[in-house]
């Protein structure tokens, strides 16, 4: 069977477009349908072809559907390091800033051919158009003389009153510095947001009936209601502003039309910038809504306390150069199952970081402890044999002092296992083999198991004495008095050596009663008896010096023994 065409010369059924309608500058011409109704035509809509024929030819970069091509977006790959921030180009298995391994994170850059920028380049309009705006002439350097001139230097901190009050005045250095951003630290449930709701109630309380909205506590993670509901069960009957919110701009806006005189968010993994990439708690997140914050408080001198949420190991969740942004830095401490809080300042700009401050956790909140020295103590009963392998160290922590319970016990017919809680294992071997060595104890066949009571550790080397002594108590099974204190050092030879700051660890034990307080020889020459009180210092060269101090009923049988 032949097909046949219809009769329709071939060059007829086309015709040719002037090369100036073209825009391909190699093409001469264009072929245009000139009979779309044919048979092997499919279109049947010549005015539609004809269209998208002339669009084509006009906007080649225009597809036939009539919908523009877009244009893919570039996108550009960081490593930035969760420790330090540091930004590279590729991945390293170590930082080359900080040096810390595997903590390199993929982050993608995107920019579009709109000119939007999302990721690390934020322009500067979109970070800070709601904070106040400043004249160009009112920022000028000035002399240390006008900065001073006017400035009184015992109203400039805001204070802080009662016991708990002062005890967070002690860590800052004498009260919270006007324009300061303040970083609170610590586990989850260790008390952070408690002790935060109770500072913004001391500040609304030294405030004046005429001002308006004193503090604004603003939290990302709870309700308003639940604020409100925990700041009943505290007892906190002042007038507190507070606002559930996670968009830092939405949090500035407000809190600059109230003009209050502190600020407190909760927290600042729980807050985002809008035009920085990644979700809240994200690295640049964190980063960049601390920075905001940060220039919130110099323009308005406005106080700004943050919440920070902790890792695993104990460090502010979040790039290290958050630690670098802010003013100071607190950390509370506390163990799962004791009520004792510690708050100590890592850093602060405006005050040393040597203090301490002691709270006991209650049904009403965070109680300062009245005598922190002896809250680690438990209460003793002179010359009780179950005491046998109990001795009382005296520590430092920043600028207070500590007296805590070393408990050791010596099991005799068992293999040389050790087993330590609180003391660092390298330490508590090099004493026992001292002993061994310098002091004649066999403690080769004993399993020694050695306990800092409360849960806390040892870090210091003035415990030493202590543990040598109720390891010695232990094992000839005779108790220590209660009434007698240990400071020093041991040294290899079985000496003992001074420690840091031993006059006011002395002056601490006179204080609380003590009878007796063990302390190396120097110490006993440099101090003397003066102020002491009624208690008695004793000095001693080394550990066959304290043995038979404190043990002096020890009979010769006994005594042999321990050879």
């Amino acid at each position: 069977m032949q097909i046949q065409m219809a009769s329709v010369p071939f060059f007829s059924r086309f015709h040719l477009l002037p090369s100036n309608q073209s825009s391909f500058p190699h093409s001469t011409f264009h072929l245009h349908l000139h009979n779309p109704q044919h048979p092997f035509i499919t279109n049947a809509n010549p005015s539609s072809s004809d269209h998208k024929a002339q669009d084509f030819a006009t906007n080649p970069v225009q597809g036939i559907g009539g919908s523009p091509k877009k244009k893919k977006a570039k996108e550009k790959v960081h490593w930035v390091c969760s420790n330090c921030g540091y930004s590279a180009g590729q991945w390293w298995g170590v930082c080359r800033s900080c040096g810390e391994a595997g903590t390199m994170k993929e982050f993608h850059e995107t920019k579009g051919s709109d000119n939007k920028v999302s990721g690390f380049a934020v322009m500067d309009g979109a970070v800070g158009s709601w904070l106040p705006h400043q004249e160009e002439t009112q920022l000028r350097p000035l002399r240390l003389a006008e900065v001073n001139r006017g400035l009184d230097q015992l109203h400039w901190r805001i204070p802080l009153n009662g016991p708990c009050g002062n005890e967070v005045s002690r860590v800052l250095g004498g009260g919270l510095v006007p324009g300061s951003l303040t970083l609170v630290g610590g586990d989850p449930g260790v008390g952070k947001s408690t002790l935060l709701l109770q500072i913004a109630a001391m500040i609304t309380e030294e405030c004046n009936d005429s001002e308006a909205s004193p503090v604004v506590y603003v939290s990302g993670e709870e309700s308003v209601e639940q604020i409100g509901n925990r700041a009943d069960r505290l007892g906190i009957t002042e007038d507190i502003y507070l606002y559930s919110s996670n968009d830092i701009e939405d949090i500035l806006k407000k809190v600059q039309y109230l003009s209050p005189r502190a600020l407190v968010i909760d927290s600042i993994q729980t807050v985002y910038l809008k035009g920085i990439m990644g979700s809240p708690g994200g690295i640049m997140q964190v980063k960049e809504c601390t920075s905001t914050l940060l220039r919130f408080a110099k323009t308005t001198n406005i106080p700004v306390l943050l919440i920070g949420h902790v890792t695993k190991s104990g460090d502010i969740a979040g790039p290290r150069v958050l630690e670098h942004i802010v003013d100071v830095v607190l950390y509370m401490e506390g163990e799962k199952y004791s009520t004792h809080r510690m708050l100590r300042a890592v850093k602060n700009r405006f005050g040393s970081t040597d203090e301490l401050g002691v709270f006991e956790m209650s049904h009403s909140g965070l109680q300062a402890v009245s005598n922190a020295s002896e809250m680690f103590l438990s209460e003793q009963h002179l010359d009780s044999e179950i005491l046998a392998g109990l001795a009382v160290a005296v520590i430092m922590d920043g600028s207070r002092t500590f007296l805590i319970e070393i408990q050791a016990l010596c099991l005799s017919g068992s293999t040389g296992s050790r087993q330590v809680n609180g003391i660092h294992a390298n330490r508590a071997d090099m004493i026992i083999s001292v002993l061994i060595k310098q002091a004649g104890l066999r403690l080769q066949e004993n399993a020694v198991f050695l306990n800092v009571v409360s849960g806390l550790t040892l870090t210091e080397t003035a415990g030493d004495l202590a543990i040598a002594a109720a390891i010695c108590s232990s094992f000839l099974e005779v108790p220590i008095p209660n009434d007698i204190a240990f400071i020093g050092e041991i040294g290899l030879g079985g000496e003992l050596r001074m420690v840091p700051r031993m006059e006011k660890r002395v002056y601490t034990v006179a204080k609380l009663g003590y009878r007796m307080c063990i302390v190396p020889k120097t110490a006993e020459k440099t101090l003397g008896n003066e102020g002491l009180e009624k208690m008695t210092l004793v000095g001693c060269r080394n550990l066959k010096e304290v043995i038979y101090t404190v043990f002096p009923k020890i009979t010769g049988s006994s005594h042999g023994n321990s050879h």
